[in-house]
């Protein structure tokens, strides 16, 4: 939702019409006519037209046969130049695609991007569970991930509870943690154990764990690294993971080093 409070005096009123088109295509895999858009939207039909025939001719979307549109193959495009600047070096993703063969876990980078925790880089493990969310650009239940939590535990007390207050804390499994005093506990356990961890808090049965990769004043510039698993092997192997992870991620903070 956007916060009418924050608009731009020089807000561009036809751009803000074409994203806002383009995303309720993009909510509609099977596709919408220009009267639903319109409807959605809340725009007149004309606008509309002109603002699809635009979005059409620029390839973001594609009108079939039946009349509905759905969304171009320019998004897939797009998405492609915001992994590869997510991801940094392609040296990063050597290390990255390396820990994942090495361990047989899916391996995950996070960052802060505009102030909130993002998954921004992603290499897949045979032996993790596929969790179809974590994908580069996903920015959600930064509480109840692993990721998020090494993320988080790099800022004060304070700007923890202003996070958790203005993203929320919503309840993934019942594991989830859903107060902030209880989150301070978790995060307060992971610092001392050199090793940030979820149990099951994001999806069942699925455990996660992260390290620090680079620490940096600027918070943007703040990097970790994570890795899923089933939470049986998490119970018996955290040592080893942590062992693994802190190596994966020595390499990964060399990898961007090396780029200057």
């Amino acid at each position: 939702m956007r916060d009418p409070l924050a608009e731009p005096s020089d807000l561009i009123r036809s751009v803000s019409r074409a994203l806002r088109v383009l995303e309720s295509v993009g909510r509609a895999p099977k596709g919408l006519t220009v009267k639903q858009i319109a409807r959605r939207c809340e725009l007149t039909v004309a606008t509309t037209y002109h603002l699809v025939r635009t979005l059409a001719y620029e390839g973001y979307v594609i009108r079939r046969e039946d009349g509905t549109y759905i969304v171009g193959l320019e998004i897939a495009d797009r998405y492609r130049e915001l992994v590869t600047a997510f991801r940094g070096p392609a040296a990063v993703g050597e290390c990255l695609r390396r820990a994942a063969l090495d361990t047989g876990y899916s391996h995950y980078l996070g960052r802060f991007v505009g102030g909130q925790v993002a998954v921004t880089a992603v290499a897949e493990g045979h032996r993790s569970p596929h969790l179809e969310d974590l994908v580069p650009g996903f920015d959600e239940g930064a509480h109840a991930t692993a990721l998020g939590k090494a993320l988080l535990a790099t800022l004060t007390a304070e700007q923890r509870f202003r996070y958790l207050r203005e993203y929320g804390m919503r309840p993934f499994t019942n594991a989830t943690l859903t107060t902030p005093e209880a989150f301070e506990a978790d995060v307060a356990a992971g610092d001392r154990r050199g090793m940030q961890l979820e149990l099951g808090q994001f999806r069942q049965g699925v455990a996660c764990a992260a390290v620090l990769v680079i620490p940096d004043k600027d918070m943007e510039r703040r990097m970790v690294l994570a890795c899923s698993l089933p939470a049986s092997e998490m119970m018996t192997s955290a040592r080893v993971v942590r062992a693994k992870l802190l190596t994966a991620a020595r390499a990964i903070a060399d990898a961007v080093a090396a780029e200057g």
